[in-house]
């Protein structure tokens, strides 16, 4: 399915600034704190927090399979079985270091590579070609060279050898006894594991047929931005940088490489063409989406908009009635690729990120729609009408419970966070189930309590035990605990 184009609205200002990517942001006392906000009045956004996801999922048709090197192949699945081009192996080896001998001893030792005639042996390695004629391998430890009564050397069994050893066919791995030309080796619809890789190695492959999966190229900007050290004043470290692209991979996308560029209208326009450009250690593939940082705002030095249109793109998305967050925006080129615009702050740009970045990558790699579980809330949280608020929270004794330092530029919340509540705009009440989705770097969410409990049936208690005091009645508030 594919989403309708949009027009481009005339929206009226955003009621979260526009920040450059890696600003620190201004430290709130706690998780019920407002951004600076213009009045919004009459402000429509064009979809809900639930409406966005779905239209990003939407806007994809899956990636075709195609064939990949086997060094690029670890992780994707498999859209063809994994056959044997040959027999496996192709030729009788040595499964020792030794001597390969025709016969019964002692053997007249003779040059490697010639037939052995019987009696004779010649020197082999482990995994070694068995010479024509060669019916068993003697084992380097086992065996003794001597000299006959004309001094000629000779090899015999000797040390810990047993009576009669070698017999016919010891220590010789035979040819196809792992498997045969044309057997299946690996079904299609696995994700493959080194295992499976090293597998088609041995089995003559160099590409695999495998599920498509987007190639994601990074856009960063800003002028302001370095990327070592303390910075001055009016500069800020970059956030995107050392972690985005791992992200990226975590959501199922290829890192397709990132640069950086500066604030300029040129600079934008270009960074959107359809090129490949010269990214260090980026593979040489054209993407499927580029993820661009900052410029969502709709000042006269944000270009996302400007630089999309330019290039005859639509709209798919255009804000979102969400914090952090809102300005994200997702536009699909001429060309057939995506372009991702998120928000310069860090918190908001992973919230968009998670929002429309991760249903748009899923599609794209045959993936579902990622999942949303709820989880009970552990505080009250007062409504705010007309927005969806993502709120990183530290699971406590099952309970969730908003974490601190979430401002739209702070890192320090969703760093110790276990999870994001989807916080719907009439807000939520103590120990009410919330809509919740796990972090990409994170474990999932445990079972609810109840599930769990239905799952194991408790044992019956002794009789004659006094009973403990009773539990609490209704829930807890836990946000207290938080530091």
């Amino acid at each position: 399915m594919t989403a309708e184009p949009r027009d481009w609205p005339e929206v009226p200002p955003a009621d979260e600034p526009e920040a450059p990517q890696g600003t620190a942001g201004h430290e709130t006392p706690g998780p019920e704190t407002t951004e600076p906000e213009a009045e919004t009045s009459g402000h429509h956004l064009a979809h809900t927090w639930e409406e966005a996801r779905q239209a990003a999922f939407d806007a994809a048709t899956p990636i075709p399979a195609g064939p990949v090197p086997l060094r690029m192949a670890l992780g994707r699945r498999l859209d063809q079985d994994i056959l044997a081009l040959q027999d496996m192996p192709h030729y009788a080896s040595s499964a020792m270091d030794g001597w390969a001998v025709n016969g019964s001893g002692p053997w007249i030792p003779v040059d490697p590579g010639n037939r052995l005639a019987p009696h004779q042996a010649s020197i082999i390695v482990t995994g070694g070609l068995i010479p024509a004629g060669g019916k068993a391998v003697l084992r380097t430890e086992n065996a003794v060279l001597a000299t006959d009564d004309e001094g000629l050397p000779l090899l015999m069994a000797g040390g810990k050898a047993r009576p009669g050893e070698p017999r016919a066919g010891e220590h010789i791995r035979k040819a196809g006894e792992e498997a045969l030309e044309g057997d299946v080796l690996v079904k299609a619809g696995v994700d493959l594991n080194p295992a499976h890789l090293a597998l088609a190695a041995l089995a003559g492959h160099d590409e695999l047929q495998v599920q498509g999966k987007p190639v994601v190229r990074l856009v960063l900007t800003g002028s302001e931005v370095v990327d070592s050290g303390t910075p001055d004043p009016g500069k800020v470290r970059d956030t995107f940088g050392p972690q985005l692209q791992d992200v990226v991979a975590m959501l199922g996308g290829i890192p397709g490489g990132q640069q950086r560029i500066g604030d300029s209208y040129e600079e934008w326009l270009a960074a959107l063409e359809d090129v490949v450009p010269e990214v260090p250690d980026a593979p040489d593939l054209p993407a499927d989406v580029v993820i661009t940082t900052g410029g969502t705002g709709r000042s006269g030095t944000d270009h996302f908009r400007r630089a999309v249109a330019e290039l005859g793109g639509r709209l798919v998305i255009d804000g979102v009635a969400m914090r952090p967050g809102h300005p994200a925006v997702l536009a699909e080129l001429p060309d057939g690729r995506f372009v991702l615009g998120l928000p310069g702050n860090p918190l908001a740009a992973m919230m968009a990120l998670s929002t429309v970045g991760a249903p748009l990558l899923a599609a794209l790699g045959h993936a579902a729609m990622p999942a949303v579980q709820e989880v009970p809330c552990g505080t009250m949280i007062e409504p705010d009408p007309g927005r969806t608020r993502l709120m990183p929270f530290r699971l406590l004794y099952g309970m969730a419970s908003p974490a601190q330092h979430t401002g739209p530029g702070m890192m320090r919340g969703l760093a110790a966070a276990d999870g994001v509540l989807v916080v719907p705009p009439h807000g939520v009440q103590l120990g009410e189930p919330v809509p919740a989705f796990a972090l990409p770097w994170g474990p999932p969410f445990p079972p609810p309590a109840d599930a769990a409990a239905k799952a194991k049936p408790r044992t019956a208690g002794r009789t004659g035990q006094p009973k403990g005091k009773p539990a609490p009645s209704g829930p807890v508030d836990w946000s207290a605990l938080l530091d």
